[in-house]
């Protein structure tokens, strides 16, 4: 018998800066095209004419299975940058790729259920095996601003069968107006896109955040969780009483503060990460992440991002070697923080030495659980 061909992936990566969407789409197709592509995946600035960018994007693309979201700034192969569309391709005999659109206006559980096992489903048996842990991983984009990204990805994770899962929120800058998500030929909203890939290379679902927790808690007294609003806090007007925490006055709680000074929650004895996302007129306070009375809840203390990061990747290159490609989701108040302190420049060399493509999100997905101001990702490796 002769052995088996090497596994190997063939990888295309590029940045497109024009601000014209037609040229964007053009330009992007040019760099990204390749025989039998099984998944290509963009990145782009919210405030692009989106309408002529998927009109383009059709034309060039065809049939090919291209997602994309709106973002709060892109991961390219020249580090961090803001306003253009990024993006990669993948193809290879080795790899299989299916994706599905997810509706969430309303969300159904059941309907999502049988999504997710159509999706397993259909990337059929390898070598007499279904699609697993070991040789398949999920990748989620999700309408930052449908607000159902606890029950979405909970309910994917269940029926993912343990297979790692990891995503992030489609963004609108620092807008908080609308997000956008592509597939077959249109960007829509309240939407999420699943794909499954599996590959026989090595690869890595990993996620990283740079808080620990303090002794300042704080328990949620009343809120609206399905609008993700916290009225008060230790039965207090929120606002008000998380600046008093922090010995600031409400008018210097701004999305700086919010990103040097988050909220974790304790969860099967991790810290998951809970960020505030504005104060609104009547001083309570509007979250990322789903919320509920009686949560209790830590103010964090940061260290050092750009440490925590060259650590993250070190494991990675430990595990996987030095990567192929990272799929990336950052927080965008990890970007304001890292700009904020002059670190965006070398956290974005970093994410280039390690190939990462991604975005900055309105939160990240990492299996069943929604996060805020964390890196969450996968890392394919080389060929064993």
């Amino acid at each position: 018998m002769l052995p088996s061909p090497p596994c190997s992936l063939s990888i295309r990566k590029c940045t497109v800066q024009s601000p014209d969407a037609a040229q964007a789409a053009r330009e992007l197709h040019a760099a990204l095209d390749q025989p039998e592509i099984k998944l290509a995946v963009f990145y782009c600035a919210a405030d692009m004419d989106l309408p002529v960018l998927a009109e383009g994007l059709q034309k060039s693309f065809g049939d090919v299975n291209l997602i994309g979201c709106t973002t709060a700034g892109e991961i390219t192969p020249q580090g961090y940058l803001s306003g253009t569309v990024t993006g990669f391709s993948l193809a290879g005999r080795d790899l299989d790729v299916a994706t599905r659109l997810i509706p969430l206006d309303p969300f159904d559980s059941v309907a999502t259920a049988g999504e997710v096992s159509a999706l397993l489903d259909g990337l059929g048996p390898r070598d007499g095996q279904p699609p697993s842990a070991g040789d398949t991983f999920a990748f989620l984009l999700i309408d930052g601003l449908a607000m159902q990204e606890e029950l979405a990805v909970s309910c994917m994770h269940h029926h993912l069968q343990g297979i790692d899962l990891i995503g992030g929120s489609a963004a609108d800058g620092t807008r908080f107006g609308a997000t956008h998500l592509y597939y077959q030929g249109k960007f829509r909203q309240k939407v999420a896109l699943l794909s499954v890939l599996r590959t026989g290379l090595p690869f890595l679902a990993f996620r990283t955040q740079h808080f620990v927790h303090s002794d300042k808690r704080l328990v949620i007294t009343r809120s609206d969780p399905l609008r993700r609003i916290v009225f008060e806090i230790n039965g207090k007007p929120a606002a008000r009483e998380f600046a008093r925490l922090l010995g600031l006055a409400i008018d210097e709680l701004t999305p700086l503060i919010f990103a040097t000074h988050p909220l974790v929650v304790r969860v099967g004895g991790q810290y998951f990460v809970r960020s505030i996302a504005k104060v609104n007129e009547d001083e309570s306070l509007s979250f990322f992440c789903a919320i509920d009375d009686g949560i209790v809840l830590t103010i964090a203390r940061g260290m050092d991002m750009l440490e925590n990061l060259q650590e993250a990747f070190a494991k990675v290159r430990a595990t996987v070697g030095p990567p192929q490609l990272v799929l990336g989701c950052d927080c965008i108040l990890r970007r304001l923080e890292g700009e904020r302190d002059g670190l965006q420049e070398r956290i974005g060399k970093l994410l280039a030495e390690n190939n990462v493509i991604g975005f900055a999100t309105y939160g990240e997905q990492f299996n069943s659980m929604h996060v805020n101001q964390t890196f969450t990702g996968v890392a394919i490796g080389q060929p064993c």
